[in-house]
């Protein structure tokens, strides 16, 4: 009897360390998360999607602006964490429908103008 009480009690923690082994392992190696580190992902890719999709957007407003060329001069011609603000204030970054720009969408659409000749 005192047999069967000690084989138990050995298995029982051999389990319980191959359950803390294994979940170390799965989390520092094998990809695994928390749910709330699942849920901050999918809200920074959503927020990626989005500002890539928007981006474009901005730089077609910037392409219909009458003044586009002395424009872009004047952006170029601005330190690179003032041209998102300067984007901004533009309007190009202020979507249809909206009231107000989107930072992010400026700072991505600021480089892309950045990129044009």
């Amino acid at each position: 009897m005192k047999w069967d009480k000690e084989k138990f009690a050995v298995g029982l923690w051999s389990a319980i360390g191959g359950a803390i082994v294994l979940a170390i392992i799965g989390f520092k190696w094998g990809g695994w998360v928390t749910g709330g580190t699942a849920q901050e992902k999918a809200e920074e890719m959503a927020k990626e999607a989005v500002v890539s999709r928007l981006a474009p957007i901005c730089v077609d407003q910037f392409r219909q602006d009458l003044e586009k060329v002395k424009k872009l001069k004047e952006m170029k011609a601005k330190d690179a964490w003032k041209r998102g603000d300067y984007v901004e204030k533009q309007g190009w970054a202020t979507m249809p429908g909206e009231k107000k720009p989107n930072s992010e969408v400026a700072g991505r659409c600021a480089k892309k103008l950045m990129e044009l000749k």
